[in-house]
């Protein structure tokens, strides 16, 4: 059995510790991709006679052209987020198993959403300045213990789901929209179904993990800011398409929103000259959340696992159709 590592030298070394690859050879020949590059034709080379495949960040589709140099092709394994990038009809027409490494990003998204949580409701933020510029005294009303409050979640996909079950610890009442999850999984996960209305009237923290589609597209616009209580706290560790920045960046100036803390932008980076760079409330991190140093070789562990599944004829754990697509980031 042959398996194939399509993506460049340095992902793979970010992404696969000594350990997985030897995982990896135990179960069957290596092939790697030793070059910087990730065109069709190194792809090409790599992939030829493959049974198994795994791409990562760099990597295009995976069109009908690729897919003939490895006819005995079982499962893609995605060592990356999203797989939009590396999909085409090619791949399921040709009932091709899609395997994705979304849930394990996403632990660290949702980690990254609890610490902007915490550090704003506290004020961490404008306090540490505070003392920087040799003060100490503060108005203790500005700090929010996360305790008798509410907090809305929008979306409860992978990021989502752990979110929540990173709150339940801490007293605090949890609302979930999302339209494509019922009732009694959200109930579930620890949180009460909600409409996307009553998440902006009652919640004094909204967190967004949408998926970036058609939809969701500027969901977080004049007149959604304008229906939050004041002083919120605005968090978006999903897709920098779900803010109208603008918007944003108005009712920010307005004085109605605690904190606005993104891991994303739109687009990225954001403009040197966009407004929201000068508003000291406007927590700004360069899309960090999944891609955490260490936290990558997570990535590494689940596909040598999404592998030995496949080998073993067992169900995959985060497997992805066709029908999924339009509804994933």
């Amino acid at each position: 059995m042959k398996i194939a590592l399509l993506m460049n030298q340095k992902t793979r070394q970010d992404t696969f510790t000594e350990a997985s690859l030897a995982k990896l050879r135990s179960l069957g020949e290596v092939s790697l991709n030793e070059t910087m590059g990730a065109e069709p034709d190194i792809v090409k080379a790599v992939i030829r006679d493959a049974d198994i495949a795994v791409t990562s960040w760099g990597n295009g589709s995976l069109t009908a052209d690729i897919l003939d140099c490895a006819l005995g092709l079982k499962l893609v394994a995605h060592a990356a987020g999203s797989v939009k990038p590396i999909v085409s009809d090619a791949l399921f027409d040709r009932n091709i198993l899609l395997s994705s490494s979304a849930r394990v990003l996403s632990r660290g998204v949702s980690e990254t959403a609890l610490g902007f949580t915490i550090t704003a409701a506290k004020n961490f933020y404008a306090l540490n300045q505070l003392v920087h510029d040799g003060g100490w005294k503060h108005d203790r009303r500005s700090i929010t213990e996360l305790f008798d409050i509410t907090i809305g979640v929008v979306g409860c996909g992978f990021a989502g789901a752990h979110y929540i079950e990173l709150l339940q610890p801490f007293d605090v009442t949890i609302l979930a929209y999302d339209p494509y999850q019922d009732e009694a999984k959200i109930r579930a996960l620890g949180a009460q179904k909600a409409d996307m209305e009553r998440i902006l009237r009652e919640s004094d923290i909204i967190s967004l993990h949408a998926p970036s589609i058609p939809e969701t597209r500027h969901m977080i616009n004049a007149d959604t800011l304008a229906q939050m209580k004041d002083n919120v706290i605005l968090i978006n560790t999903a897709r920098g398409s779900l803010i109208d920045e603008a918007a944003l960046y108005a009712h920010m100036a307005a004085g109605k929103i605690k904190y606005a803390c993104l891991d994303v932008t739109d687009p990225e980076p954001p403009a040197v000259d966009n407004p929201l760079r000068t508003l000291p409330n406007c927590i700004i991190t360069p899309h960090l959340a999944g891609q955490a140093n260490n936290g990558l070789g997570r990535i590494g562990v689940h596909v040598c696992e999404e592998i030995m599944r496949c080998l073993g004829n067992e169900p995959l754990a985060t497997r992805v159709t066709r029908e999924m697509l339009s509804t994933m980031a």
